[in-house]
């Protein structure tokens, strides 16, 4: 029941694509996550996607819809079963908040990140 820095979150680490849990909502992982690059096309089957931009800009590029820009302050929420792909030209810092124990990956190849907790 206290605030959470996410400054100071983003902080502890230097990976891309590599999401870490810094709290709990229900039955779901509140995350913070920096990526640069392009992620696989992927989906998941059972869950919406929750994106909120806190500093940079992301692309979010689907397989049957164009693509859109999500800036500093915005969200994107990809609906479960939809093919997608986060792709950033910069480093992008993000929250993301997907149930507890779905894989970042969905059904690409990638494996899945380990989700630390810090």
């Amino acid at each position: 029941m206290k605030p959470i820095n996410l400054a100071e979150k983003l902080a502890m680490f230097t990976s891309h694509w590599d999401p870490h849990v810094i709290a709990g909502y229900n039955d779901n992982d509140v995350m913070v996550v920096k990526f640069q690059g392009e992620f696989p096309f992927h989906k998941h089957d059972t869950s919406d996607d929750f994106f909120f931009v806190l500093e940079g800009e992301m692309t979010m590029e689907y397989e049957d819809a164009d693509p859109v820009t999500v800036r500093a302050g915005e969200l994107v929420i990809v609906p479960a079963g939809v093919v997608h792909r986060p792709r950033a030209d910069e480093e992008v810092r993000v929250l993301l908040i997907e149930p507890k124990g779905e894989p970042n990956t969905g059904d690409s190849d990638r494996a899945a990140s380990a989700k630390p907790h810090i």
